[in-house]
């Protein structure tokens, strides 16, 4: 019997460290920073789990770790999902894919895969190829992980996927498979994401706002068509997560962060970094 696929982390030591303790002090560092939520998170176990969707950044944390933080304090005070399925853009790989099956390791340790709601939904998505190899060198779903490992540890599974297109046709899909495949299961889906690069921090803010404003308004075909050439890296995991949100009984978004690379290292060029939540009504 061969044993379970493990993806082993490629940006530790580059986007975030690579020492656990350092991973812990990083992270907590991010959670008290005056750009982030300023405080470290408590986990409330009689959470009444309203949150059903979150936009979070992706960049190295010393950029966007802030606004991530902002994002999973929110989730944290909210409750304790059953499962996280995280949506994110492929950069560097040629297929988009999802893992059924082992586990994804950070220096914190393994976060197991949710096998059975993940074969569910890969039945439904016959073009994403699956296994920890359609992964590699891929950043933008990695980063997620240690939030979540630092919140709870490896009680919340996760369901990678990777998204290589990300027009409407595809968002769809993404969204009907996954909300057809978590009935009874309470999930929370975790779409990763950073907003205009490598412009001024006015321009970079000003455009933000127009697609902040879609997400805002639970608009996901709006966030695709919506100043194509701003250039947000993961419209359509956000709009597969709103897609899919929206048929979990979203009621209502919110902004909880916006923040740019441009207040960590001056720049003439910024990157945009925003955590969003996407709320149920209980």
């Amino acid at each position: 019997m061969s044993a379970a696929p493990v993806r082993e982390p490629v940006v530790a030591g580059q986007f975030y460290e690579a020492d656990p303790a350092a991973l812990r002090a990083e992270i907590e560092e991010c959670f008290t920073s005056s750009r982030g939520p300023g405080a470290l998170p408590e986990v409330n176990r009689e959470g009444p789990r309203q949150i059903v969707g979150m936009a979070s950044p992706h960049a190295g944390y010393m950029f966007s770790g802030a606004s991530a933080a902002a994002g999973y304090a929110r989730l944290a005070a909210d409750g304790i999902p059953g499962v996280a399925v995280v949506i994110a853009p492929s950069h560097r790989m040629p297929s988009p894919a999802i893992q059924t099956a082992g586990s994804w390791r950070t220096p914190l340790g393994d976060v197991p895969v949710a096998s059975e709601p993940a074969e569910a939904i890969s039945g439904m998505l016959p073009g994403f190829r699956r296994g920890v190899e359609w992964f590699a060198q891929e950043h933008s779903l990695e980063v997620q992980l240690p939030f979540l490992q630092y919140l709870y540890g490896d009680s919340v599974p996760i369901v990678p996927i990777m998204m290589l297109r990300q027009g409407e046709r595809e968002a769809a899909e993404v969204a009907g498979a996954i909300s057809a495949c978590l009935d009874d299961i309470d999930a929370v889906i975790i779409a990763s994401t950073d907003m205009t690069h490598q412009q001024p921090a006015e321009v970079a803010a000003a455009q933000d706002a127009i697609l902040i404003e879609r997400m805002l308004a639970l608009d996901p075909v709006g966030l695709i068509r919506t100043r194509p050439d701003i250039t947000m890296c993961g419209r359509g995991p956000v709009a597969a997560m709103l897609m899919a949100a929206e048929r979990m009984g979203a009621a209502a978004a919110e902004r909880v962060s916006y923040t740019h690379s441009g207040q960590v290292i001056p720049s003439s060029g910024v990157v945009g970094y925003v955590s969003v939540i996407v709320t149920r009504d209980r």
